[in-house]
């Protein structure tokens, strides 16, 4: 009998490819969607990497309704709560963010430990790592944003405020068998889509790029990831006790500018992408204005470098190179672009 995992967000862009991921390892995979009219997509996507035959199904769950929790964990040896509220624009309410985010997690963590689940691999972000993020930092496994800086914006507080729940809860557990954590902190995320949805701000600022409609990029430069190491690490950090209870990013070794993704495109033949770099000054009047602009404020003119050693070292994993990301990502928002 293979290991049942629970995929919390399986249709989304990172939870398709963990669903390929754990099929590939001898996983089976129940899949949350918001709606199960979303299945036959996510069967679509997944089938171009690898059949599912019996080891796929679904469950509805909603990330603030606690219906479905308890029915969805049952049978399941493990759960990859991928699942998470991202919209590319800063929300007038910032609770937008912050309550799917951080009650999300807790319903999963709180079903997951009444079920006996062994061990839940969240997905969190370098976002949650930045500390005040004002000026450029080197940030490791034992960073924190701070919540209460000025410029933080909802998404970085949602991915802080419901990391830090989850680990509140995970070490001040009283019973046993005690539940595991493992905690994987991506960057910006690239890579192939499997299903053409370019929904996410990493994928939909990409678009934009190759279409020639962004006709400047942030002077900003920050380790970034590939959705197919993210995928790898989430399902090795299952069954790796050495992950039990750490924090593990997953990107480049090194930091990797805008401008840098926009000139590998440029001299591969993509002709409308524009390596120009916008002035500091003019991004930051516009993240007054702008809220797509707003999320990215944080950002601008700095250089975050993340340390990647101990997630190398524990799983024996070497990043995607930044070239094939970038390339790949390209072929695939070009294939369902010419789909269309």
């Amino acid at each position: 009998m293979s290991k049942k995992v629970l995929l919390t967000g399986i249709s989304g862009y990172i939870g398709n490819h963990c669903a390929v991921t754990l099929l590939r390892h001898g996983y089976s995979v129940r899949g949350s969607v918001r709606s199960l009219s979303k299945s036959n997509q996510v069967i679509e996507a997944i089938k171009k990497e690898i059949d599912p035959k019996d080891n796929l199904e679904f469950c509805e769950l909603d990330l603030l309704k606690d219906d479905g929790w308890d029915d969805a964990m049952n049978g399941c040896d493990f759960v990859m709560h991928v699942a998470s509220p991202f919209i590319n624009i800063e929300p007038k309410d910032e609770n937008e963010y912050i309550r799917p985010a951080v009650d999300g997690t807790m319903r999963a963590l709180k079903a997951a430990k009444k079920a006996g689940i062994k061990k839940v691999v969240l997905t969190s972000s370098i976002v949650s790592m930045l500390e005040d993020a004002d000026k450029s930092i080197t940030i490791d496994s034992k960073s924190w944003t701070n919540v209460k800086a000025k410029n933080v914006s909802a998404y970085a507080k949602s991915k802080t405020l419901a990391e830090k729940a989850a680990w509140d809860f995970v070490n001040t557990q009283k019973d046993t068998p005690k539940l595991e954590l493992a905690v994987i902190n991506p960057g910006p995320v690239f890579g192939p889509t499997l299903s053409g949805n370019f929904e996410g701000a990493s994928m939909g600022m990409f678009k934009q790029m190759m279409l020639g409609k962004m006709p400047m990029m942030p002077q900003a430069s920050i380790n970034m990831s590939d959705v197919r190491d993210i995928a790898k690490i989430h399902v090795l950090a299952l069954e790796n006790e050495k992950a039990n209870g750490k924090r593990f990013i997953v990107t480049t070794e090194g930091p990797v500018a805008f401008q840098e993704v926009a000139k590998i495109l440029k001299y591969k033949g993509y002709s409308k992408v524009s390596t120009k770099l916008a002035p500091n000054f003019l991004l930051k009047i516009m993240g007054y204005i702008d809220r797509e602009a707003k999320s990215m404020r944080t950002f601008i003119g700095k250089t975050y470098s993340a340390d990647v050693s101990s997630t190398m070292k524990i799983f024996d994993w070497k990043p995607i190179a930044i070239e094939k990301t970038v390339l790949d990502t390209a072929k695939s928002i070009e294939f369902y672009l010419n789909k269309n």
